[in-house]
């Protein structure tokens, strides 16, 4: 399974996409917008790191000593009850810990023009996300203790289950969860709506529906995405999107079609859930020898939940930058698809310098930052791109 995993990620990304001579900031942003980039991102990176370092710490905590069996071993009643409370108590604590610096960071955002919503919003927002990850973790761990207290080798229906949990999550998600964050509206009848739909058949790219996202009650930031895949595949913009140049906005969805003519959220979900699948393997392979440091001797045992839970997160933390690194090409695809599409290399840079200045961008992400964070190129990566596009192209260079 490791193996089949890696390799499908290595030969499927698109390695070798198309990229630019080195990104330059000072060619396209004024000195104002760099520095206020460089301000933006010195304000946020010592909470982000802090709270970086608080999920290690708290996740050894949970897999090097006793701190679950002592904490859960209070529960009572059965054990599925005790498993459910498990995860609602771990995640309270590990909530309760990172609130403060979540609160730090939301200033930051109002101090830059970022984010709009007042405190009750942001903590009904963060409060229903919180909500959610438990619920769907909840989920998995019944189901991973009962698979244990049934089965001598449960890693295996462990394995399947959680690949076809992956699998089924991707398709109710959009229609199930994301209305909890945001109100969605198919975009109205006009010249934006039309473009956008005849570009899609174009592109031989079939698509349910265009919705526009209400995120302008939280935030002034600029996005699009595409979610889920067959009758649920979406392409979503946000309201304040809405506000730049039509030609930008129809770049920005081309960007999104390169991503569903690619299949890129069912590769993503197929490549998530073999690597769920693999999660369970490496959980029984990881457990075993940290039984005598967390005082837990089974993981049918309920206190192991947090113990899992803290694996999990390692766990995340360790294909991170593998993930970002992987999402950087597929989104570097996209970029050129959206080129190929529309041919428009000038509008194509005046948008990433929009996306950029508007969203306060890192325009030159340390290695560090760029490994962990970065999921997308940088907008200097994208705009040198472009040019050598349009010079590929026989397009005149913006």
């Amino acid at each position: 399974m490791p193996s089949s995993t890696s390799a499908m990620a290595a030969f499927s990304t698109p390695w070798h996409v198309l990229t630019g001579g080195p990104p330059d900031p000072a060619r396209d942003f004024t000195a104002a917008q760099i520095a206020r980039s460089q301000a933006f991102d010195a304000a946020t990176s010592l909470p982000s790191y802090l709270s970086l370092g608080l999920t290690v710490i708290f996740a050894g905590l949970l897999v090097a000593t006793p701190f679950s069996a002592k904490v859960l071993g209070w529960l009572r009643g059965p054990w599925w009850l005790r498993v459910v409370l498990g995860v609602l108590v771990i995640t309270a604590i590990t909530e309760l810990a990172r609130w403060p610096l979540g609160v730090w960071f939301e200033t930051i955002l109002r101090d830059y023009g970022l984010s709009v919503q007042d405190w009750a919003g942001w903590s009904v927002d963060r409060l229903k996300n919180l909500g959610v990850e438990a619920l769907l973790l909840g989920v998995m761990l019944l189901a991973l203790v009962a698979l244990a207290r049934r089965f001598r080798r449960w890693w295996i229906p462990a394995a399947v289950g959680a690949f076809a949990l992956t699998v089924a999550m991707s398709f109710v998600y959009p229609v199930v969860f994301e209305p909890l964050f945001n109100d969605f509206h198919s975009m109205p009848q006009g010249s934006l709506r039309t473009n956008l739909l005849d570009m899609a058949e174009r592109d031989h790219v079939p698509v349910e529906d265009v919705l526009v996202a209400d995120a302008s009650r939280r935030t002034t930031a600029l996005n699009a995405y595409v979610s889920g895949f067959g009758a649920t595949r979406r392409i979503v913009v946000y309201d304040t999107l809405l506000k730049a140049p039509q030609g930008q906005v129809e770049l920005v969805a081309a960007h999104e079609l390169g991503h569903a003519a690619r299949n890129d959220v069912l590769y993503g979900t197929f490549i998530a859930a073999l690597g769920a699948a693999l999660g369970a393997i490496a959980l029984f392979l990881v457990f075993g020898p940290l039984r005598r440091r967390t005082g837990v001797g089974s993981i049918t045992d309920p206190r192991a939940v947090g113990v899992i839970m803290g694996i999990m997160t390692f766990g995340s933390l360790l294909m991170g930058p593998a993930q970002n690194l992987i999402s950087r090409h597929i989104e570097a695809r996209a970029d050129v698809h959206a080129l190929d599409l529309t041919r428009d290399p000038a509008t194509f840079i005046a948008m990433q310098k929009h996306l950029a200045v508007a969203n306060i961008s890192d325009l030159s992400p340390d290695a560090v930052e760029y490994v962990l964070y970065a999921s997308h190129p940088s907008g200097p990566e994208r705009i040198a791109m472009a040019r050598a596009w349009a010079k590929l192209n026989g397009v005149p260079e913006p």
